[in-house]
């Protein structure tokens, strides 16, 4: 009997070729999205969000299309790079029903546009004055230490936004999950999940989340004892959790515009250099040049003059433009821009590097294909630029840009320059895997309609300890007051990222020749060996398992928590020591 061969390079040979054309005008038609949705974000108005939503019905259109196309190749028989870009081809949820799809592409489009021009009124001099999210309300979140002036800020962004929002996000549950469903997914969250290429996500961040809690509730008790103080017992219990609009952010995800009513030692100079840069004469241009000059100094690009020509740094004053900070990628001759209200303080400067994070991502990997141009998974893509902020942002660093002249290198002022990291990065962690916990039971239909705010109010006391400063029902909606949860995110990005950025920080210290120990103390600054590692692991894109860049970055092919551990092992301790006997949790 003689052996068949069956010859399947013809049929390799000839997927190959229509990825490559795939993937030429996916290129194409992405850009074109990108220029009319980012049309849009700079000029809300109903002319652009109309052209938003046509362009990207086209590119849905388009996309569901090429899937059916692409269900006559067999990638189980073909090479593991033609494998991977088939399955990136399959994540798509786009409803087969064209009225679906501009049903979504509305329904979406309309809850972007109730939270970018939601704004809280109240009257001033006698007039009502009607202040947006961004700058207004967020500094005066970050600002004022009247609570009654931040109860008002907390419900009236929300009051505005959330109950015209409910019914509308309701129906997108119910889109998405049929889109899902008709690409096999389960539901939506599957398939927001499958970037990741995590098995069961959410139990893995949950077991990351159990090895740090212990650090979030010494900071919670610390944190919450200082408030107390502050606003009075009547008003903070020192037992329970923290009424969520007292924490320097409308979401209070982040918690460090309160530093000055929770710093160890206050007779230290401070590191915020808002004054600094103030009295230096910064404007956002120079902030963006300090930045871009932190990724040339280890050997990255410099930024394309399309960068400087088309990014939108400040807010203009002549339209409604949505001012959450993002990066765009458009996908030819290294067009790559930013869109922010930038001004002049510490936390833009942040914000800053973080971007343009995203920034060198996008021209690392440019010579990939079309399918690859992407963050090795999505945690990837933001944990860049706040690896480079764990250096850039170190009083070491700022000393050495001119923005920070008197810092002692004491324990009290190394415990304050801590404390003030963890305020940014640990009630992040909560709050990431709070969310898409809420997302994924939304998605599954754990959580129903008619219970959205109550299970997001459990959620966020069960893994946040946080409280509405007034009784919610569900008349409201107060998901919707974030962002990614508008705009139809993964939180999980967020959740990896703060893990991963401290293992990738770990490795460029070592690469930079740092020693071993005092993690929050290193600067890459300057460092090529550590540039050319991170360049390594940027130019891969998505084009191999997360695992391969991982092992590329730090020389393991997991997520850990140990780093972060040990860059705030000495505030824990100090924290223990604080917090004594006092109770912890709530």
């Amino acid at each position: 009997m003689v052996d068949v061969v069956i010859d399947e390079a013809v049929d390799e040979t000839e997927a190959r070729v229509w990825l490559r054309q795939y993937n030429d005008e996916l290129r194409k038609r992405k850009t074109s999205l990108n220029e009319a949705s980012w049309a849009h974000s700079t000029d809300m108005n109903p002319a652009t969000a109309e052209a938003a939503i046509q362009a990207n019905n086209q590119v849905h259109e388009w996309k569901l299309k090429k899937l059916k196309e692409a269900s006559r190749f067999t990638p189980a028989a073909y090479s593991e790079d033609l494998r991977r870009q088939f399955w990136l081809i399959s994540l798509d949820g786009t409803p087969e029903d064209s009225n679906d799809l501009r049903q979504m592409s509305k329904l979406t489009n309309d809850i972007e546009s109730l939270y970018s021009t939601g704004k809280a009124c109240r009257e001033e001099n006698e007039n009502e004055v009607c202040h947006p999210l961004e700058p207004d309300l967020e500094h005066i979140f970050a600002t004022s230490r009247d609570y009654d002036e931040l109860e008002w800020a907390w419900i009236g962004f929300r009051d505005a936004i959330g109950p015209a929002m409910r019914d509308k996000f309701a129906r997108l549950v119910e889109l998405k999950n049929s889109g899902a469903g008709e690409h096999g997914f389960g539901n939506f969250w599957e398939l927001l999940s499958a970037p990741f290429e995590i098995e069961n996500l959410l139990e893995v961040a949950n077991g990351l989340w159990s090895e740090i809690r212990p650090l979030y509730v010494q900071l919670h008790a610390y944190v919450r004892r200082r408030l107390a103080s502050f606003y009075g017992e009547d008003k903070v219990s020192t037992t329970g959790p923290i009424p969520a609009h007292l924490l320097g952010n409308i979401w209070a995800k982040w918690w460090s515009n309160i530093y000055d009513l929770v710093a160890p030692y206050p007779d230290q100079p401070d590191m915020n250099v808002t004054s600094v840069l103030l009295q230096k004469g910064y404007d956002p241009l120079r902030m963006f040049k300090i930045a871009e000059k932190f990724f040339t100094s280890i050997g990255l690009r410099e930024l394309p003059e399309v960068f400087w020509e088309k990014s939108m740094i400040v807010r203009p004053a002549d339209r409604e433009v949505s001012c959450h900070p993002t990066s765009w990628d458009f996908y030819h001759h290294s067009d790559v821009r930013v869109k922010m209200c930038t001004e002049v303080n510490h936390e833009f400067l942040g914000t800053i590097h973080h971007e343009l994070g995203h920034i060198q991502y996008f021209l690392q990997y440019e010579d990939q294909p079309m399918l690859y141009r992407d963050g090795a998974n999505p945690g990837f893509h933001e944990a860049v630029g706040d690896t480079v902020s764990l250096s850039a942002m170190t009083p070491a660093h700022l000393r050495t840009v001119g923005l920070l002249t008197d810092w002692p290198d004491t324990h009290e002022s190394e415990i304050n320059f801590l404390l003030r990291q963890a305020l940014d990065k640990i009630p992040a962690l909560a709050m990431g895997v709070m969310i898409d916990t809420w997302q994924s039971r939304v998605f599954s239909g754990k959580i129903t309609a008619d219970e959205y705010n109550r299970e997001w109010w459990k959620l966020r006391l069960e893994y946040q300890g946080l409280s509405p400063p007034v009784p919610r029902t569900e008349e409201d909606f107060d998901a919707g007051s974030k962002f990614h949860i508008v705009y139809g995110f993964a939180m999980m990005r967020y959740f990896v990222s703060y893990i991963i950025q401290f293992q990738f920080h770990e490795s460029l210290c070592r690469e930079a020749g740092y020693p071993h120990g005092q993690l929050h103390k290193c600067d890459i600054y300057g460092s090529s060996q550590a540039g050319d590692r991170l360049r390594e692991m940027l130019r891969m894109g998505n084009s191999q398992p997360w695992p391969e860049a991982m092992k590329v970055m730090t020389g393991q092919n997991k997520m850990a928590a140990s780093a972060i551990l040990e860059y705030f092992q000495p505030l824990m301790k100090w924290l223990r020591e604080q917090n004594g006997d006092e109770s912890i949790g709530w």
